[in-house]
C-alpha cells in the first residue's frame, strides 16, 4: 500500500506518466525559499540557473531540506521503491518576458543510466501557469520508451546539450500548472517541454531527479545522494552530506559534476544526431 499516495494516484501516474499537483510545503514556505534563492542572486550578481548546477540540493540548507522532505520522498518511494538516490537537481528560472524555452525531450536521454529509471519532482517556488512557461507534457508518452534525440545549438534553449525529439503532436499536451509549494512527478520517458515566459512574473522551479538504488551508471563511476532507505548495491559513490549553507566544498563538487555531465564524449541513453 502507498504511504503518501493513494492507489488511484499510483494508477494515474502509471497511466499518464505524470502526477500533479501534490502539496509539499506551504505557499509561505515556498516564498521563503524563493527569497533565499534571489538573495543569493543579488549577492553574487549572477542568475542561479547559470551558477547552481547538478547538485543544488547540497548547496543551500533549504534545498537540502526540500530534497529530503517526507511528502516528496514518500511519494517517490510509493512509485519507485524505498531505496532512493538523488542523481541531480537544477533550478529552472525564467524572467519576465524571457525568450528562453525547453524543447521537447525525455529526461532519460541525459543521464546515462541502466536501466534508464529516473523520476523528477518539480517543486514550484512561484505560481506555475501557462503564461509563465510552465512544463507541458504528452500524457502516456512514457509507454513508448526511449525516443531518438538530436542535439541542436540554440542560445534560448535551456537544455545544456540541446537534446530534443521531433514529430511531437503539441495539440495533445497538458500544461502542468501548480501553486507555490506544490510539486509534480514525471516519469523519465515522458516527453515534455516548456514555452517562453510571456508574463510580467518570474518563473522558478526546483527540479530533483530521483532514482532507485538498483540503477547503475552507464558512463563510468559517479556519485549520488542517498536520501531514503539503504544502498544495497554499491553502484554509486555517496555525495557528502552538506555541513553548512553554501559550502565552497560543495560548489567545487557541483562544478566538477557539471563538467562531467556536459562532456559530449559520454554516450547517452538514446541515439544522438548532431546538427
Amino acid at each position: 500500500m502507498p504511504n503518501v499516495l493513494t492507489d488511484e494516484q499510483v494508477r494515474a501516474f502509471h497511466e499518464t506518466g505524470v502526477l500533479t499537483p501534490l502539496r509539499a510545503i506551504s505557499e509561505e514556505d515556498a516564498g521563503n525559499c524563493r527569497s533565499k534563492l534571489e538573495a543569493y542572486e543579488t549577492e553574487t550578481g549572477k542568475p542561479a540557473v547559470d551558477t547552481i548546477h547538478i547538485k543544488g540540493h547540497l548547496y543551500f540548507d533549504w534545498a537540502w531540506q526540500l530534497a529530503r522532505h517526507p511528502r516528496i520522498v514518500g511519494a517517490i518511494a510509493d512509485l519507485a521503491g524505498p531505496d532512493l538516490f538523488i542523481l541531480a537537481s537544477r533550478f529552472w528560472v525564467k524572467n519576465p518576458h524571457d525568450q528562453k524555452y525547453v524543447n521537447w525531450h525525455q529526461d532519460h536521454a541525459y543521464f546515462g543510466l541502466k536501466p534508464p529509471t529516473v523520476l523528477t519532482a518539480w517543486i514550484a517556488l512561484t505560481e506555475m501557469t501557462r503564461d509563465v512557461g510552465c512544463m507541458r507534457y504528452i500524457p502516456g508518452s512514457h509507454k513508448d520508451g526511449a525516443r531518438e534525440h538530436f542535439e541542436m545549438e540554440d542560445g534560448n534553449n535551456m537544455l545544456s546539450r540541446g537534446q530534443g525529439v521531433q514529430d511531437v503532436d503539441a495539440s495533445t499536451a497538458i500544461y502542468c500548472t501548480r501553486k507555490p509549494g506544490e510539486f509534480s512527478i514525471s516519469h523519465g520517458h515522458v516527453v515534455h517541454s516548456s514555452e517562453p515566459n510571456l508574463s510580467d512574473k518570474r518563473c522558478i522551479v526546483f527540479a530533483l531527479m530521483y532514482m532507485p538504488a538498483y540503477v547503475e551508471s552507464a558512463i563510468g563511476r559517479r556519485a549520488a545522494t542517498l536520501v531514503n532507505g539503504e544502498d544495497r548495491y554499491g553502484y554509486w559513490d555517496h555525495d557528502p552530506a552538506p555541513t553548512r549553507d553554501r559550502d565552497p566544498v560543495i560548489m567545487d563538487l557541483m562544478n566538477r559534476a557539471n563538467r562531467h555531465y556536459r562532456d559530449r564524449s559520454h554516450k547517452q541513453d538514446t541515439k544522438t544526431v548532431h546538427r
